[in-house]
Parts: structure tokens; C-alpha cells; sequence
């Protein structure tokens, strides 16, 4: 039995979407939970959702160049400010979407969120795309 799992594991982690999603899980959890503390007290929506869209950036810029693109990770100074530039600048994509989306939904009187998990769909989808084929492409 193990002879089988320990194998289908390891092929797994090598693949690299599924350790995008998780690390974009792990940024999700710190961006939707700043999102709600901020609800909770009393913060617009649509500043919430981008403050905690913001907090998420830094999470994932973490958790992306350690456990996801490690081997295209620059590692000369120059091209690696560079390449954390390009990350926030498909950071700031998925930013604008999230606040077009939550602001749409808000201004028609849909639950902010409701609105924000749509917005995490179309941001995911853009943010993965930028990353995988500009951000992190090989060097």
C-alpha cells in the first residue's frame, strides 16, 4: 500500500499548480481573514477587501518563490527586484479585479462576501497566468 501512495505523493508535490493552489490558499487565508476583521470593524468593503488583498501579496510572494517557482527564482539582485516588481504588478491585476468585482457587487446590494469569492476566482485565474508565463517564466 505505501509501496503506491508514498510514489502518487510525491508526484504531486512535484506538480506545480497544485503547489500554486496551495500556496494560494495559504495567501487566501491571510487576505479573506484581514478581509473579515476588517468587515468586523466596521471598514468599507471595498477597503477591506483591498487591504487584505494587499496582506495577501506579501504571503504569497513568500510562500510562491519558496515552494513553487524555486527554480526560476532570480537569484542575481538585479533581475530578482526585478522579478518582484512583475509579482506585484500581477499582484496589482488581481487587486484591480478584486476591487472592480467587490465594488460592482456592493453598488448592486450583493453581499460583499459573496462578491469577494467570485472575485477570488477571476483573480486566481489572472494571477496564475501572469506568474507562471511572465513573473516566473525561465531565466
Amino acid at each position: 500500500m505505501t509501496g503506491t501512495i508514498l510514489p502518487l505523493i510525491d508526484r504531486l508535490r512535484r506538480v506545480m499548480l497544485l503547489r500554486y493552489l496551495l500556496a494560494s490558499v495559504g495567501a487566501l487565508a491571510v487576505d479573506i481573514g484581514s478581509f473579515l476583521a476588517l468587515l468586523a470593524m466596521g471598514t468599507a468593503p471595498v477597503i477591506a477587501s483591498a487591504s487584505g488583498y494587499s496582506l495577501g501579496i506579501v504571503a504569497h510572494w513568500l510562500l510562491s518563490s519558496r515552494t513553487v517557482f524555486t527554480d526560476t527564482v532570480a537569484a542575481e539582485r538585479g533581475a530578482r527586484t526585478r522579478q518582484k516588481a512583475l509579482f506585484v504588478g500581477s499582484a496589482l491585476v488581481g487587486l484591480a479585479l478584486t476591487t472592480l468585482i467587490v465594488g460592482a457587487g456592493t453598488s448592486a446590494g450583493l453581499d460583499p462576501r459573496h462578491t469577494r469569492i467570485v472575485a477570488v476566482l477571476f483573480s486566481f485565474t489572472a494571477s496564475w497566468l501572469l506568474r507562471k508565463r511572465i513573473v516566473f517564466q525561465c531565466q
